[in-house]
């Protein structure tokens, strides 16, 4: 071959692993042509001869281009043994064991550790989270239909509701140390990231989904009956969830409702302290009246406040 003709420097049956690898190449510089003939098969995969994607650059750049797949595919077989090694504690504390590791590292990533690889081969779970949260509404759906057949729609509903709440799965998450192996960016893990409790609560939505992917949805029923199972039966008992406060609002709108009084009505009346640390100010009002006023770190804590605040205002007509 002459020094001028373009050099084949990687094949392989999959699309994915070749686009892997031309992103790896392309953000130093190597500029790749894609060759494909044949059907593709899934990455990873085995890289033989009779791969149908081929990778070709210029001549001067195959030995480069090579050196870097080289040493990519040493990163990924080392990191592939780092992921059975540092999730194993994740399995263990979620008392379920991955067929497929993968699934478990792509549902501890965050969005900002996906955004600053530069080979785009690292996927976000912000899909997992989406999937996750069907699944767990579904089967939770499943086990208050099943075992609670004399509530009626609006029961069910409000019970689904607080035991998928952003609060009740934040505690699920963290019971199971999930902001200690999240995937973060240098960004996020700068700002307490691992300490946010959205952001908790969204991994273990996505983990729900990567037992799902991973087991089916019997794996996916066993995992959350033991981890939801206090809870469900916590609520069928008219009690509160364990670990979860008790929710004002609820509470304050059944009171006012059975009495005649209308629907109570949160007016945001102030706001104090800087942009990282604001303070909302709410008051409730019944009416024309202003029961009370509540503070917090974010408007829903500041009604909680606001209504826990009233309860004992309009049960006694002071």
């Amino acid at each position: 071959m002459r020094d001028t003709e373009p050099a084949v420097v990687f094949r392989t049956q999959s699309n994915i692993e070749a686009n892997v690898v031309r992103g790896l190449l392309e953000t130093r510089g190597i500029n790749v042509m894609l060759s494909s003939d044949g059907p593709h098969a899934i990455f990873p995969v085995t890289v033989t001869g009779l791969g149908s994607v081929r990778l070709i650059v210029r001549a001067e750049e195959a030995e480069t281009a090579t050196r870097l797949i080289a040493d990519f595919r040493l990163e990924l077989s080392d990191r592939v043994t780092r992921i059975r090694d540092e999730f194993r504690a994740v399995e263990e504390a979620l008392g379920y064991r991955f067929t497929d590791p993968g699934l478990l590292e792509h549902a501890l990533t965050h969005r900002s550790r996906a955004h600053e690889d530069a080979s785009g081969g690292v996927r976000d779970n912000e899909s997992l989270e989406f999937l996750g949260d069907a699944v767990l509404g579904f089967i939770i759906s499943d086990r208050l239909f099943r075992e609670c057949p004399d509530w009626d729609e609006g029961q069910k509903s409000k019970a689904r509701a607080m035991l998928v709440s952003t609060t009740a799965l934040a505690r699920v998450g963290e019971e199971l140390g999930l902001g200690e192996h999240l995937l973060l960016g240098r960004g996020e893990e700068k700002t307490g990231g691992r300490r946010k409790r959205s952001l908790i609560a969204n991994t273990f939505e996505a983990v729900v989904a990567a037992v799902y992917l991973d087991g089916g949805i019997e794996g996916a029923e066993r995992f959350i009956e033991r981890w939801f199972r206090p809870q469900l039966d916590a609520v069928q008992a008219g009690g509160l969830i364990p670990g979860l406060p008790a929710d004002h609002k609820s509470a304050l709108q059944e009171w006012v409702q059975s009495h005649g009084m209308g629907l109570p009505q949160y007016r945001l009346v102030g706001e104090k302290g800087p942009a990282h640390r604001r303070v909302f100010e709410i008051e409730v009002w019944i009416g024309q009246r202003a029961l009370s006023h509540g503070e917090g770190r974010t408007k829903k804590e500041a009604e909680q406040q606001a209504a826990e605040r009233a309860l004992p205002v309009v049960r006694t007509g002071v």
